[in-house]
């Protein structure tokens, strides 16, 4: 962003989102975009004739599969961009929208991210070009070696490993991290996984590549997101909305230094490129790290989350081991750390993690996060990785400025004209819903006709 340019205010409006899923083949893109963007059109009282610029994010799949979705929610003719970030597609798209608006080009984005994976671990499609990330590859190389452990556990492995030689961390930390994911996902009711372990039992899972675990591995996962932003004056004409309104206070897109070549394993996953990112963030955010009650931190794997706990700042340099062993990044500790379940457990469809995200520190900026909440929550952190690489950044905080309040699943219930509170019940959308968010002038049930047979038995 140009420094003589004045951005303009953005604020999440409304989201949404499908339960995470184990990839089976038996849920669609078109479906898994459709629902998130009905509940998040839902959310902000919009109509799709609202929105004026549309933004998919996805990975896997064929180029357009972002207008296969939107032409779901009608025809408008609106520009619609197709984004690919690797894992930080989804924030990617968040940071795109709020570029918009926050420079006049839009008054009201739609942001969805969806994502159909194949079980397993990620594979590399194309055989006949350079990898994009061939560079960090060769460093790894180099550096620790290569093994038949899937290459992104060898990545975030490894700088696992040298925090461990560094700092003195153990692997008992890391399994910490995996224990108290896994623990926060059953307040979650969108997680892939809502099982709960000890530390033992994270300790014993399947080695997958030293310190890490089964257990302390995000899965694939199925699944999608999406967010409705609005600026200032999208928001002012409907001042009855202000007290569901997110601002995005600090938001910062960082690509990689050349620290990313020095042979380290730690910078080989990012490390300077988050730590720029979030400084940056809270900076724009006016907020100091001291401010930060809750953060969604892109914990891929238990090893990445202990150290982007260091990179984002949470704790003094080299001592996010410390933090985990005195409880604080969860419940009544320092911080309340991926309340979500986190990757780890909530699971990670590429192009949504990032919204859904957002969607968690949206519900708890609100109050809705009645099963989950912090009290005197006013600023929470999201952090968002790719690599290749991409981070985001984001700091949010109510539009009122005011901590989030205590609110009821009843008044919740009311507020959202649903009959249920979407932060701690995850259910589908009925045809009139759907009805009520589509385009009323430019739609077509044609682009419907695949999913709507399936969509409706989801009902």
């Amino acid at each position: 962003m140009g420094k003589n340019r004045q951005a303009q205010p953005v604020y999440v409006l409304g989201v949404g989102m499908t339960k995470f899923v184990k990839p089976r083949g038996k849920i669609d893109y078109t479906e898994l975009g459709f629902e998130a963007g009905v509940k998040a059109m839902l959310d902000a009282k919009i109509n799709y004739d609202d929105v004026e610029q549309g933004i998919a994010c996805y990975c896997y799949g064929d180029s357009t599969c972002g207008q296969r979705v939107f032409y779901q929610f009608g025809m408008t003719q609106i520009p619609i961009y197709n984004v690919n970030n690797n894992c930080s597609t989804g924030s990617t798209g968040l940071y795109m929208g709020k570029t918009m608006i926050s420079h006049g080009a839009a008054d009201c984005v739609l942001v969805v991210g969806f994502e159909k994976m194949f079980p397993g671990s990620l594979q590399t499609f194309f055989q006949d070009r350079s990898n994009p990330t061939a560079t960090s590859n060769l460093v790894l190389k180099e550096t620790r070696g290569i093994t038949n452990a899937p290459g992104a556990a060898q990545l975030f492995g490894n700088a696992g490993r040298e925090y461990m030689e560094k700092f003195g961390a153990k692997a008992e930390d890391f399994a910490e991290i995996g224990r108290i994911n896994h623990a926060h996902s059953k307040n979650n009711p969108y997680s892939q996984f809502q099982d709960e372990y000890t530390l033992d039992q994270i300790l014993k899972s399947n080695m997958i590549h030293a310190p890490l675990t089964k257990l302390q591995c995000c899965p694939t996962s199925d699944g999608g997101a999406a967010a409705v932003l609005v600026s200032q004056a999208f928001l002012d004409a409907r001042p009855e909305l202000k007290s569901q309104a997110v601002l995005i206070a600090g938001q910062v897109l960082a690509t990689d230094s050349p620290k990313l070549f020095n042979k380290s394993s730690i910078e080989l996953v990012g490390y300077d490129m988050s730590k720029t990112a979030c400084q940056k963030a809270l900076s724009e955010a006016n907020v100091g790290v001291d401010q930060i009650k809750i953060v969604e931190l892109h914990d891929c794997f238990s090893a990445n989350e202990m150290v982007t706990i260091d990179a984002l700042g949470l704790c003094e340099h080299g001592k996010a081991h410390e933090l985990v062993r005195r409880g604080d990044i969860t419940f009544g500790g320092r911080y309340l750390i991926n309340p979500s379940g986190g990757l780890i457990s909530k699971g990670h469809p590429l192009g949504a993690s990032g919204i859904a995200q957002c969607a968690e520190l949206v519900w708890h900026l609100r109050g809705w996060a009645t099963n989950r909440a912090v009290e005197n929550t006013s600023a929470c952190l999201q952090h968002n990785l790719g690599l290749g690489g991409a981070v985001v950044c984001s700091v949010y905080k109510r539009a009122d400025g005011r901590p989030a309040p205590k609110v009821s699943d009843a008044e919740v219930a009311k507020i959202t004209g649903l009959g249920y509170n979407p932060a701690v019940v995850a259910k589908g959308f009925t045809k009139e819903e759907a009805d009520r968010v589509r385009s009323k002038s430019m739609r077509s049930d044609f682009a419907l006709q695949d999913v709507e047979q399936k969509v409706e038995a989801r009902f």
